[in-house]
Formats: C-alpha cells, structure tokens, sequence
C-alpha cells in the first residue's frame, strides 16, 4: 500500500513534518508567559487577563491541588462548567500538577457526570455553581474535595455587556459540609508550590468521554504527546502567532474548542475571546473591540451571526481564519460569506479519539463541504470497511486515520480497542466509522457513517445510550433511536417507540415521554419527536432493524 504523503494543495510554506515541544501541555502557558508577560491572554465580557496574570492563577491553583487536594501524578480531574477564565485556569492548572484533566460535558445531567467521575476513577471536581446539584450525591464516596466555580467572579471591572442568564443570577451558598470550598480559596496567593513538572510526552494528559455506538460514554487516553501535536499542528496550519485574537465560543469540553482554540492559542501566545454562553447579538461588538482574527465556529453560529439585522461589515474586517466542522457548511451560506466579506470556510474533520483534527482545508484553496486534506504526520486512506484493503480514489469506503494523534486507547475498555485500532503494515491506524471518499487531489468528502450514532449540532449521541434510558419509563415497551435530518442542528434525535400496555399512542403520551427525558439526559441527546409504532422491524437473527428505520426517518417516513 502506498503511503500518503502531502498533495498538491499542501501549503507550501508549511512543512509535512511538524517540529514541537516535548513534554508536558502545561508547559506551553510558562513559556508563553515568559515570553510577553503584560500580553492579554484572555478577554471576558469587559475583563481581560494578562499572560503573567493567567500563569500566575494556575501556580497558585496547581499548589492548591497538590497540597489540600492530594492530587498527583496521573490522579484524575473531573471539569464540570461552561466556557469561562476559571475553565482554562482549572484546565491547566491540572495539567501544571501533573494530573489528568478530564473535561465532562456541562449538559450532562446526574447519572451521566456520575458516570464520568466513577469511571475515571477522579476524587476531586471543578464544578460550577448551576451544576452543584447534579454531584451533590457523588460526595463524599465518589468525590473528596469540590472546588465551587462562579463564572462572575472573573469579571474584575464594570462591563455594559448583556450577561447570559447563568451569570446574573445571585450567588448560591456553598454547600454544607468540608467536601465544598470556593473558587477564591484555591487561588489564593502565598499558598505552597506545586513542584515542578515531571510528567513526560507518555504520561496521561486527558480523558475526554465520547459517545459510544453502544451503551455508556467511554473515555480516550490521549497523552501529552497527542495533545501537544493537535495544538501545535493547528496553531502552525492557521499561522497563529502572539498577534493573534481567537474565538472561545465552541465550548472547551469539546475536543474541538478545546484544542483549536484554547491549546492552540496558549502555545501560540495569542489572545482569547471568552463567552461562557452562545449569544449572537454580542458577536459584531466583541469581534469589533479585541479585532478577532481567528474563528473558530459550527456552521450554525455563524448563520446565526449572518441573520442578524445590520451586521457591520467592519466588525469581520480583521478576520483571517474561519474554520471549523461537526456538520457541513451550507453552500448558500459559503456563498454569502465569500461575496459580502470575502472569506472562505475552512471546514476540518477529526474526532475524540483523535483529539481534534485528523484533516484540515489549506487557508489558500479550501473545497466547500470537504474535510480537506491530511494535516501534518497523518495518514489516511479510504478501505474497503469488510476486508480493510484501500480503494480506489473516487471510491466510497471508510476513513481510517494514523498519526500522532490518535489515542492510546479507550479507558477501562480494552474490547472497544479491538475493534477501532488496527495493525496494518507497520502502522497503527484508527478506524473511524465514517464513510467518506478521496479525489485525485488528495482531498476527502463524507458520505455517511458506519457506526450507528447521531451528530446533533456536532455533539455525538449513542442511539443505544438513549434507548437504555428511554426504556426506563413506564409507557415504553420497546424502543429504537435513530437521526432525523434538521435544518439548524444537522440531526436530531427520533425515538420509535412501542408502547406498553395500557398507554394511548397520543400527542400526551410523546410530549410526556420527551418531558420526562429532559430530566434523564443532556438536552442535546432528549428526543426530538417521538414516533409510535406497532412493532419495531427485525433482521433475520431477530434484531431490531434500526437501519431500515433509520432510511425510512431520513425519507421522511415513521416506520418501514
């Protein structure tokens, strides 16, 4: 087989092979820092944090965790809040201590962060306040020490900017009990040192949890070595550097925000804009003040953005990048953009596993509605998904990746590993699930997905995580979840349902089970419609069908 090399669109000023710093992520804001102390480093709704200003919250924050919190080389640590200065603060804090971060999805609901926390084995949280509710019970068994997050603390001048409503309100009392101390404690100054970084390229950096094409989340070890590379390879491919103004609006749990914005800002010494909730309205006024240049976005915010009434066209002028994935960029709206501002979309593609991106568009020629090209030191080909033999370019088959950047493997999970991770000629590729096609310029297109799982506004939800919970109500006998196409979230979530005796197949009946499921699972995973059937469809081995269900929602229709 022969291997892929860089194509004829490859930047060229961009080497194929990606030069980088060894060692722990954490190291990248010290010689940021060191570099331009007084330079800001974060921007919050009017309050902006120095570089120095940044480093020295997270020495003090790191002491804190290795002293009162005993935490340690390789311990976990659950992140649990929205976008905001005290996330990148946490974030790299735990990594200054030599520990694992692992970012937890702020719409989780109880079961599911109880989830994340049992299964990574963490004893200490980073919560905020709004979410307190949902770890109260995970203390003390589960959980020893709570570090309370209120996003309003970061704000430290007078800001006429519209807060979102999680940042208005009054203040929560701290929960009873030694478990729960304040933000403010952690941080404070003159607290012992956390002692110096130790931990290497194949120490554990991050447990980020994705959704699984069957049963619970399930988390990807990356180690420093693969978080470094995505932060490093995207600040060089965008041509990031310390005059730099990124966007923090995809949220920092995600791989993609996480990675594109926040690492690879912080290696490149750039600023960042922080929302800690997506406001439209508050975009043309930000991008205005701190002269954005890099965007990073889901196709959705930025139609969103282009709605708006007397968009000023002066507020995109020192815009450079606009990039971003998770669903395809409509070709009316690439089209608008390109007329009225002049700037081209540079869609990417990567995944959880790969800690971000696997494929990036070259700035210079992006296709519309293409993943792009192979970055730096990766591979990928397109194989035949039965037999695992390349295809012919032109050809449908499934994505397989190789590069620094994918995981270790999954954790606690050693069978899932079997069936992603591949040995194939010397080289160890990932399977992604995805099916997708190559030109003859080296460029890669999706087609569809092997695995069953649902991309609702670029979050991936298990139908078979959803289905587990559904059949815990009453009225549902038997269920099948599959994805319905939606204009503004790409898909959304369908449920099939085979209603146990003694329930009506009514409006009631769908609207209660969909309440009922808002206090079961994160709003992105709740079903958007439910559907009743008489009986669900099985293959020849007495399975539920779920892809002739499937085709028959993309078609428009309830049930084959």
């Amino acid at each position: 087989m022969a291997e892929a090399v860089p194509v004829a669109a490859w930047p060229a000023d961009l080497p194929f092979r990606l030069e980088r710093p060894a060692g722990s992520v954490a190291l990248n804001l010290a010689r940021a820092a060191a570099r331009h102390p007084a330079r800001p480093a974060l921007h919050y709704y009017g309050t902006t944090t120095s570089y120095a200003g940044l480093r020295d919250e997270v020495e003090a924050l790191a002491g804190y965790l290795h002293h009162a919190c005993g935490v340690g080389r390789g311990d976990r640590v659950v992140l649990f809040m929205q976008n905001a200065p005290q996330y990148v603060a946490a974030f790299q804090a735990i990594l200054r201590a030599d520990a694992v971060v692992v970012p937890a999805n702020p719409m989780y609901l109880g079961a599911e962060i109880a989830h994340v926390v049992t299964d990574s084995g963490a004893r200490v949280a980073f919560v905020a306040e709004e979410l307190l509710d949902r770890v109260a019970a995970l203390v003390p068994d589960a959980l020893s020490r709570v570090i309370v997050v209120r996003y309003g603390d970061a704000l430290l001048v007078p800001t006429d900017d519209p807060l979102p409503e999680v940042m208005r309100r009054p203040p929560l009392p701290l929960p009873a009990g030694p478990a729960f101390r304040p933000w403010a404690e952690a941080v404070a100054p003159g607290g012992p040192a956390c002692p110096p970084v130790e931990a290497g390229d194949d120490d554990l950096a991050l447990l980020p949890y994705t959704s699984g094409s069957t049963g619970r989340a399930k988390a990807c070890m990356h180690p420093h070595a693969s978080v470094m590379f995505t932060a490093v390879a995207q600040a060089r491919w965008y041509r990031l550097d310390e005059t730099s103004v990124l966007t923090a609006f995809m949220p920092l749990f995600h791989v993609a925000g996480m990675q594109a914005s926040m690492a690879a800002g912080l290696f490149a010494g750039a600023a960042l804009v922080v929302m800690t909730r997506w406001d439209k309205a508050l975009v043309p006024a930000l991008f205005s003040r701190h002269k954005v240049t890099f965007w990073s976005a889901a196709p959705t915010m930025i139609a969103d953005v282009m709605a708006e009434p007397g968009l000023p066209e002066a507020c995109l002028a020192h815009l450079r990048v606009l990039t971003g994935g998770g669903a395809p960029m409509p070709a009316a709206l690439a089209l608008r953009l390109a007329d009225r501002f002049g700037l081209r979309f540079c869609e990417g593609y990567g995944l959880t596993e790969t800690i971000a991106p696997t494929h990036l568009n070259p700035l210079d020629a992006p296709r519309p509605q293409c993943l792009g090209i192979p970055i730096q030191e990766t591979m990928a080909m397109i194989a035949d998904p039965r037999s695992g033999t390349p295809v012919a370019d032109g050809e449908a088959g499934e994505i397989w990746v190789a590069g620094p950047q994918v995981m270790r493997g999954y954790w606690n999970a050693p069978e899932a590993d079997r069936a992603v991770l591949v040995e194939r000629e010397g080289r160890r590729w990932l399977r992604t699930g995805d099916l997708g096609r190559r030109d003859a310029d080296g460029y890669f297109t999706m087609v569809d997905r092997l695995k069953r799982m649902i991309n609702v506004s670029g979050y991936k939800v298990s139908p078979a995580e959803c289905e587990t919970a559904l059949y815990r109500h009453p009225a549902v006998q038997e269920c099948c979840v599959v994805a319905v196409p939606d204009p503004h979230s790409g898909e959304a979530v369908q449920a099939v349902v085979v209603l146990a005796e003694g329930h009506a197949a009514d409006a009631a009946t769908a609207a209660a089970i969909i309440a009922w499921a808002r206090g079961e699972m994160a709003p992105y995973k709740v079903p958007r419609r439910v559907v009743f059937v008489a009986s669900l469809p099985r293959s020849g081995t007495s399975k539920v069908d779920w892809r002739a269900l499937q085709e028959a929602a993309r078609a428009g229709g309830d049930a084959p």
